[in-house]
């Protein structure tokens, strides 16, 4: 059964938090089982893949997490069970220094290098892009990408416009403008979300500075313990770390909205206005940088990565899991369901997306 066109969210969940923290606490954390892969990297580092595997020659889906995730979060083992119902292979990117142990998945694998990911970090994605594309040329391959996730893959598009491993590209809750996003995270009850992240990314970056000295030199440690807010801690860890001259170099040089313009492979960009973690006048400015390859999709309502809807909470749903992976299909079958087919429809960023009522 397919999702409807628009979002209805859950009478049971009002809000954007109640729609924020139910789709990431209330889900089972074991809903797929993988097989990984590891993939070497130029600097002899290791990238792990977990993959559901499927028929050859199938559409192959890549998914990509956000920040602090790995491919065992709840949407994205939601993603993955579902794209492979659909007869579809899949990869699940783990970002440096984010995969999960598969036996207790709140154990982090550190990675071998002097370096974490970050929210602009192309390489390695383009590193496993490549790597699957060159496996099976024939085969569609598409891409998904939430939150920073998201934000990493619309960048690694616009870096390369020409590119025709992947054939499209969905994202879900991305934060487009990371300095807009950093300083909207610093009000009100968004602190209360920099607990979710903050603690581990502090702990990652430690660990990385007691192991190599140089990083260690780079970085002011103290500052780093101290930090309460993205933004110093970005200056003083996470900037210094990947070679930016400070958090605005560092975000001005990995947001997304920089890029968006010079995509040219069919892209769906999906977004909450009420999203917690985004300002909503950034979607306003994003509409005006987009290219026509790429669709912006705005719902009124559904907080970040959230989207739940259902008549109660034994029946919930996440739409938007369901929604992208409709787009995706439509870019590479024949359309097979009614939102697959509203949406082949659509041409450019102009049309407006789903609205709740």
């Amino acid at each position: 059964m397919s999702p409807p066109r628009s979002f209805v969210p859950a009478w049971w969940l009002p809000g954007r938090h109640a729609q924020t923290v139910w789709s990431q606490v209330a889900r089972s954390r074991r809903l797929v089982r993988y097989e990984r892969e590891s993939i070497g990297t130029p600097d002899g580092d290791e990238l792990l893949v977990d993959h559901l595997p499927g028929p050859p020659g199938s559409p192959r889906l890549l998914l990509l997490h956000g920040l602090e995730g790995s491919s065992y979060s709840v949407y994205i083992q939601n993603l993955a069970r579902l794209a492979h119902a659909r007869g579809w292979r899949v990869a699940a990117m783990n970002l440096r220094g984010c995969a999960r142990d598969p036996a207790d998945t709140r154990t982090w694998i550190p990675n071998r290098c002097p370096r974490l990911y970050h929210s602009g970090e192309t390489g390695d994605p383009d590193l496993v892009i490549r790597t699957l594309a060159g496996r099976d040329e024939s085969a569609p391959l598409v891409a998904m990408g939430a939150s920073v996730g998201g934000n990493i893959l619309l960048k690694w598009l616009g870096e390369n416009p020409g590119q025709t491993a992947v054939r499209a590209l969905a994202t879900m809750s991305v934060p487009y403008d990371l300095g807009a996003a950093s300083r909207h995270m610093e009000t009100r009850i968004g602190r209360a979300y920099l607990r979710w992240f903050l603690p581990s990314l502090r702990e990652k970056m430690l660990h990385v500075a007691d192991r190599f000295p140089d990083v260690r030199a780079r970085m002011d440690l103290e500052a780093a313990r101290r930090a309460v807010d993205f933004h110093p801690f970005d200056h003083v860890a996470t900037a210094p770390m990947h070679g930016f001259d400070g958090a605005d170099d560092y975000y001005r040089q990995c947001s997304s909205i920089h890029f968006v313009g010079r995509i040219r492979t069919p892209t769906l960009c999906l977004s909450a206005r009420d999203d917690p973690f985004v300002p909503a006048h950034i979607l306003g400015r994003l509409r005006g940088a987009l290219s026509p390859s790429v669709r912006l999709e705005v719902t009124e309502s559904g907080g970040h990565v959230g989207w739940v809807t259902g008549a109660h909470p034994g029946r919930a749903r996440y739409w938007a899991e369901e929604y992208v992976l409709d787009w995706l299909a439509a870019q590479i079958e024949e359309p097979r369901s009614f939102t697959a087919q509203a949406l082949a429809t659509g041409r450019g960023h102009a049309a407006r997306g789903p609205r709740t009522r």
